[in-house]
């Protein structure tokens, strides 16, 4: 499953910006595997950024993930160089997720959607015993 489809960059970009820059084989359509290949980049980076907090895969795909699917995929398709706009949406949907990844912008509460599990809420450290504790130090002191 991605998390976004065709009708989403058609939706986002238009029929006529898709058609001409996954049209690779001249037929007048955007080619199917074009697309899928650019879906999977972009679900990939995604999945990069949000393994490191939240489980996956994603069983909910909120509104917020779907539009930094096709920010990405739509940059992936411009292979000859993409437009200002579509730059900026795409420098735009990483610097998010390195926020969502950071923890500084958490996605919707739904199925799917849990931070890795520490039973104890914060950072853990483990070590050897100390070596100078009170009951060793006794009589020393």
């Amino acid at each position: 499953m991605t998390y976004a489809t065709l009708d989403d960059l058609i939706a986002r970009a238009g029929s006529a910006e898709i058609g001409e820059i996954a049209d690779r084989d001249g037929n007048g359509t955007p080619d199917p595997t074009v697309i899928a290949a650019a879906l999977a980049a972009a679900d990939q980076t995604i999945d990069g950024y949000l393994a490191v907090r939240f489980a996956l895969p994603l069983t909910a795909v909120p509104p917020l993930v779907v539009k930094w699917a096709i920010s990405i995929a739509r940059y992936h398709l411009h292979r000859d160089g993409a437009p200002d706009y579509v730059i900026r949406d795409h420098k735009e949907a990483l610097a998010e997720l390195r926020d969502a990844a950071a923890g500084r912008l958490m996605l919707p509460d739904a199925a799917g959607f849990a931070p890795p599990s520490n039973s104890l809420g914060g950072a853990q450290a483990a070590g050897t015993a100390p070596a100078f504790t009170a009951e060793a130090l006794e009589g020393w002191l």
